[in-house]
């Protein structure tokens, strides 16, 4: 008996221990993911779902072109039948035919037939050829398109990248407004404890009032923190659980020659892929045109046929002029045409082609006169954000002095503490400016980026 409860404490203890192991590892913090931007890069491209759309979509363009080179092969069709026939024998159409022979159910036999015809077409004045024209632009187009959806989605990990690296610069700041608020307000305390002249009450009051705001701020620059997170992790394809740590921890500009404007435009009209895909576009249109203009005409074909059929209790009959349908064998080859003549039907088809073509072409015109205006939008954005990020970062060094000072007088008692707020100010205000222009520069980068199709600059690097 002592054995048997030993056994089952030891079970229990056993059970208890794997179950706390077991527990304190499914509490641990999952171990961080310290990635880079290219990295986040990299993952976000191999986990979007419009990629698996886009390749779907080639996927299809390339059954298409499949479809029309089968065309160009024998067609093949095939019937095969079996069931009832009457019997029938020569001696009924031997001397005379005989025209009143009675139908009867017990005279009934059955048969069995195949009836097969081939076709091969020799010439179709367009219709196979243009149609693989079409669809192999058509798989251009889409793989145009796939291009221009990855342009697209690294283009939103820059914008939650550095987003986040923004959102984590704001709340840098504000938590150290908030320190200097509270080392300020201790002070102001003390000070006012002393009956010293240089504070009053209102003084207490708008450091509390201050605080009240930075502490407002700071929820926000949290909250920007926490979404910037949580759609970079979307984006990425990670769990929202997962311990996201960017290798990169402060914005930062980097200091090189940007290229001129003429330089952007250029890549852009010979890189951007929707210049490809209507160019594309516009051949496998023509192409389609063409098709449908060859309805027009003839298709020229070689045929074969093949009919066998064979019923019990008939008798077969060899006459060139007479054909039973239930016993014989036949062959035979031809050239033929085939000719599919419409009254407005086939016009109407080239109508519909050509009003597509002709809308492509207007797309291609607006192409043309956009994207350089969005290259240039883009190309401002980053001398703006570049030069007003070096006149903020002067501003900003020159308020953190001020505001040293300033703390450091009134620490003295040899001024007030309005000077304290005015230079808070000017400093929250310069420094969130200095990095909201370097998050300005970053994007306009990477705006460039996906306007050119060019993702390696030497100042992104």
């Amino acid at each position: 008996m002592k054995s048997v409860l030993c056994i089952c404490m030891a079970a229990w203890l056993l059970i208890a221990v794997a179950g706390i192991s077991t527990g304190s590892a499914a509490d641990s913090p999952a171990p961080p993911i310290e990635l880079s931007l290219d990295e986040c890069v990299r993952m976000a491209l191999k986990a979007a779902p419009e990629l698996g759309e886009a390749e779907s979509d080639i996927a299809l363009a390339t059954s298409r072109l499949d479809e029309a080179k089968s065309y160009r092969f024998p067609q093949i069709s095939i019937t095969a039948l079996a069931g009832p026939a009457p019997t029938a024998s020569k001696a009924d159409i031997s001397p005379v035919v005989k025209t009143d022979i009675p139908f009867s159910i017990n005279s009934l036999t059955w048969f069995t037939s195949t009836d097969a015809t081939i076709i091969q077409p020799l010439y179709t004045f367009g219709k196979i050829s243009e149609n693989m024209k079409a669809a192999t632009h058509g798989i251009e187009v889409d793989r145009s398109r796939k291009q221009q959806r990855s342009n697209e989605i690294v283009q939103k990990v820059h914008e939650y990248y550095y987003g986040l690296l923004l959102a984590r610069e704001m709340r840098e700041l504000v938590l150290e407004i908030e320190e200097i608020l509270i080392k300020a307000r201790e002070k102001a305390g003390k000070l006012l404890d002393q009956g010293s002249d240089s504070v009053d009450e209102v003084d207490l009051y708008k450091l509390d009032a201050f605080s009240g705001i930075a502490t407002k701020y700071l929820e926000e620059a949290k909250k920007g923190e926490a979404l910037a997170l949580a759609a970079l992790k979307a984006r990425m394809g990670l769990p929202s659980d997962a311990n996201l740590v960017t290798a990169t921890e402060r914005l930062v500009i980097v200091e090189a020659e940007i290229p001129d404007l003429q330089n952007y435009v250029e890549l852009g009209n010979s890189r951007r892929p929707e210049f490809k895909q209507i160019a594309e576009g516009l051949m496998a249109r023509a192409a389609l045109v063409e098709a449908a203009k060859a309805n027009y005409y003839p298709d020229i074909f070689l045929g074969g046929l093949f009919s066998w059929a064979y019923a019990d209790n008939r008798e077969r009959i060899n006459n060139p002029y007479i054909n039973d349908p239930f016993k014989h064998l036949n062959a035979g080859v031809a050239l033929g045409a085939r000719w599919k003549l419409d009254f407005g039907i086939t016009g109407a088809k080239v109508a519909a082609e050509r009003a597509q073509y002709n809308r492509l072409l207007s797309t291609k015109e607006y192409a043309a006169t956009n994207i350089p205006l969005q290259i240039k939008k883009y190309y401002l954005d980053l001398i703006e954000a570049r030069n007003s990020a070096l006149a903020t970062r002067g501003a900003y060094l020159n308020a953190k002095k001020w505001t040293v000072t300033a703390v450091a007088n009134f620490d003295f008692g040899m001024g007030p503490a309005k000077d304290i707020f005015e230079a808070l100010q000017a400093y929250s205000s310069m420094r969130s400016d200095y990095f909201k222009s370097i998050y300005n520069y970053r994007i306009a980068a990477a705006n460039l980026d996906y306007a050119t199709n060019e993702p390696l600059r030497p100042f992104e690097k």
